[in-house]
């Protein structure tokens, strides 16, 4: 399990890549900098591409198609768990998030219950200052061990409590309740939403059958 690497400040171009969780270069912009909120969303909007915005940097989100439909399958059950009780919502793969006054993250699947949205009603904003209960990222290739360690101290710092990591190569769903304290599943085990969306079941053998079936 990787480890999360030791805050430093950013002076050198190793610093930052350091603090980004050693991600490929060809994901890191190097303009506008320093980029801001207002940025992200003019990017996706102009390029259609997702960026995330660490400490000023805007980082390039990928994803798959395997990674997409798990995300996508995974986050229709949710959703519809979630809607039939009414417990807040749920949001996909461009769901992006400001979930510190510095730091843009875009979960694949997340679950943010009323009780953290202003005045219990759906945001507005095209990058709502929001932090989710529950955060579920769907390994790719370009996904470094360091970076998710990264993104999980991110994810706990501003307050998420739990964060599923799925690993569509391994077959595993790795269950987070802390940066560095986890539980691994695989598909004969059951993953559940615990205290953070309680009833919530899903045998995993489910989940992963998408990536075998055929016509």
């Amino acid at each position: 399990m990787a480890t999360v690497p030791a805050a430093r400040p950013i002076k050198t171009l190793a610093d930052l890549v350091n603090r980004l969780g050693g991600v490929p270069l060809d994901r890191i912009r190097f303009r506008p900098y320093p980029a801001t909120v207002q940025d992200v969303i003019d990017i996706q909007d102009r390029e259609g591409r997702l960026c995330e915005l660490i400490e000023g940097v805007l980082l390039e989100k990928t994803v798959g198609l395997i990674e997409s439909r798990l995300a996508m399958f995974l986050g229709g059950l949710m959703n519809a768990f979630v809607i039939a009780r009414n417990l807040g919502i749920v949001t996909g793969a461009d769901g992006t998030m400001q979930i510190t006054a510095d730091l843009v993250r875009i979960p694949d699947v997340a679950f943010t219950n009323w009780d953290r949205i202003p005045g219990r009603r759906q945001p507005t904003s095209p990058v709502p200052r929001l932090a989710p209960n529950l955060a579920v990222e769907v390994l790719s290739r370009s996904n470094s061990p360091d970076e998710m360690a990264v993104k999980r101290q991110d994810y706990f710092a501003a307050g998420v409590e739990v964060v599923w990591e799925i690993d569509p190569q391994q077959r595993t769903v790795v269950v987070y309740t802390s940066p560095v304290v986890a539980t691994t599943l695989g598909p004969a085990d059951t993953l559940d939403g615990g205290p953070v969306l309680p009833g919530f079941t899903l045998p995993l053998s489910k989940l992963f059958a998408e990536l075998d079936r055929q016509g």
